[in-house]
């Protein structure tokens, strides 16, 4: 994925099993100045639904605010980064669903 700064991925244990097709459910944090690089999703797809901090997010040359309550959403063949650009840690929580 590459990225500037420092990414924290804790996978979620969870007292129910998901389905095969759910690849990966963590809670991501990204520090201030932090960035998930640009990637495809070649062999699944991804959301993103945001905890807190601000976020700069970017799919497909579009890129957006993203904050506390939003989700985004990166299908199979699309690709997507996402930057911290405020103060605090943005902290969401990534869902990886294989295709």
């Amino acid at each position: 994925m590459g990225g500037a700064g420092h990414l924290s991925l804790d996978k979620m244990s969870l007292a129910v099993s998901l389905p095969d097709s759910v690849g990966t459910l963590a809670r991501a944090t990204l520090a201030p100045g932090g960035e998930v690089g640009y990637h495809v999703h070649t062999t699944d797809s991804e959301a993103y639904y945001f905890l807190s901090g601000v976020g700069e997010y970017t799919e497909d040359g579009r890129t957006q605010r993203v904050e506390a309550g939003d989700v985004t959403y990166t299908p199979l063949g699309k690709g997507h980064s996402v930057k911290n650009i405020g103060t605090e840690d943005l902290i969401f929580i990534a869902l990886i669903l294989n295709a």
